[in-house]
């Protein structure tokens, strides 16, 4: 049981965490083993993400005029939550995770303001990640700068041929 100083440290330690990020995904990590939910800390820690078991009454009061008090409802039973910036690489490692482990179990979250259920939380773990997206643009904007250098490498032959399909094309 916690004595008061310490209870004001933990609420303040996660006013903290909620005052520092964008996203916050709320889970019930019961029938989990201590090595499974190891595992999935270690996985998170590594994009920058942090999973935190909390206390819920407590972290109710903390909730208390931060943007993500509408989220005090979620906080019931075996709870852990996910802090981070970074709310689809989160969607991503937690859905992944509990397709494994089915004892993980997504309740809902929030993204900037706007809270998400379930579905949402597994929709946004389909989408491509910030890097990916970069690379995705990249290629698009890359290919047709590449084509256009491998016709002007070609020999002649191969233009002369392109040139006279695309004059019959029209």
């Amino acid at each position: 049981m916690m004595n008061k100083n310490k209870k004001k440290l933990y609420i303040e330690e996660m006013k903290n965490f909620f005052s520092k990020t964008s996203s916050v995904f709320v889970t019930h990590y019961q029938g989990l083993t201590v090595k499974q939910i190891d595992e999935l800390r270690s996985e998170m820690r590594k994009h920058g993400i942090l999973f935190k078991i909390t206390k819920n009454r407590i972290t109710k009061l903390a909730l208390e005029g931060s943007k993500f008090k509408k989220l005090e409802n979620l906080f019931s039973g075996p709870t852990a939550v996910a802090f981070s910036e970074d709310a689809i690489t989160s969607a991503k490692i937690l859905t992944k995770f509990a397709k494994k482990n089915s004892s993980l179990k997504i309740i809902g979250g929030i993204m900037e303001e706007e809270p998400l259920s379930v579905e949402d939380v597994e929709k946004i773990a389909t989408l491509p990640t910030l890097d990916e997206a970069r690379a995705k643009i990249t290629s698009i904007l890359t290919a047709p700068a590449q084509k256009i250098v491998s016709i002007l490498l070609a020999p002649g032959s191969k233009i002369a041929i392109l040139a006279h399909a695309k004059s019959k094309k029209t």
